[in-house]
C-alpha cells in the first residue's frame, strides 16, 4: 500500500480522457493516440498522433504531487459522500482510508497488484463486479471499495481498528490471530495512519 504524497503515480487525466487508461493496461490495444497532453482511443484531430501504451503507463508513474491530492480529493468528494450514505460509512473514515491508500490518486498502483483510489485488489474488485480496467475509475473503485469496507466493520461488529487491518491485510488474517490486528508492521503502521487521518479530518469539521 502506499502512503500520501510519498509514492509515484500519474498526474491527473481530464476524466472525459480516463478511457485512455484501459487502453495502456489492455493489450488487447494496438495504441493510443496523444496531442499534446491529451490522450485519446483515436485521434480526435490531424495534431493526435499514435503512441505507445508502454510509454503512457511509464508516464503515469511520475510523482504525484500535493496539489493533485488536493484537487482530486475536492474533485471527487460527491463521489465519496454518495458512497458514505450508501453503505452507511462515516464519510471522514472514508475520506481518511482513500487519501492514506491512494493519496487521492486514481491510477495508484501498488507493487502487490492493487489499483486506484482504494487499492483494490483484482479478486476483491471481481467480489463486487468491478473488471480489472475498472479499477481506475473513480466511481467505480470508490463504489466497490467502500462496499468492502462496509462489509468489513459489519464483519468485525463495527470495529473500525480490525475492519482496517482486515481491509489491508484480509479478513482471514485478522481472524487466525483472533480477531485482533494481526502483527504485521505494514498493517500495524496502516491502521494508525488511517486513524490519524481520520482525527484529523474529523477535527476540521
Amino acid at each position: 500500500m502506499t502512503h500520501p504524497f510519498h509514492h509515484t503515480a500519474a498526474a491527473l487525466l481530464p476524466a472525459a480522457l480516463t478511457a485512455a487508461i484501459a487502453f495502456a493496461a489492455d493489450a488487447a490495444a494496438d495504441r493510443i493516440y496523444r496531442y499534446d497532453n491529451h490522450y485519446s482511443d483515436r485521434p480526435l484531430h490531424s495534431g493526435f498522433a499514435p503512441y505507445s501504451p508502454d510509454i503512457f503507463k511509464r508516464e503515469r508513474m511520475r510523482s504525484f504531487r500535493y496539489d493533485d491530492y488536493r484537487r482530486n480529493r475536492e474533485r471527487y468528494a460527491p463521489l465519496v459522500t454518495r458512497a458514505a450514505n450508501r453503505y452507511r460509512l462515516d464519510r471522514a473514515l472514508l475520506d481518511a482510508l482513500i487519501t492514506v491508500e491512494s493519496a487521492y490518486d486514481p491510477l495508484a498502483e501498488s507493487k502487490a497488484g492493487a489499483a486506484g483510489l482504494m487499492q483494490l485488489m483484482p479478486a476483491t474488485a471481481r467480489r463486487y463486479g468491478v473488471s480489472p480496467d475498472e479499477r481506475y475509475h473513480p466511481q467505480a473503485n470508490i463504489d466497490a471499495g467502500s462496499r468492502h469496507f462496509s462489509d468489513l466493520l459489519r464483519r468485525f461488529n463495527n470495529d473500525r481498528r480490525l475492519a482496517l487491518a482486515a481491509y489491508n491485510a484480509g479478513e482471514n488474517a485478522v481472524t487466525r490471530y483472533g480477531d485482533n490486528i494481526p502483527p504485521f508492521r505494514e498493517t500495524r503502521r496502516f491502521v494508525r495512519k488511517v486513524m490519524n487521518q481520520y482525527r484529523q479530518y474529523r477535527s476540521r469539521r
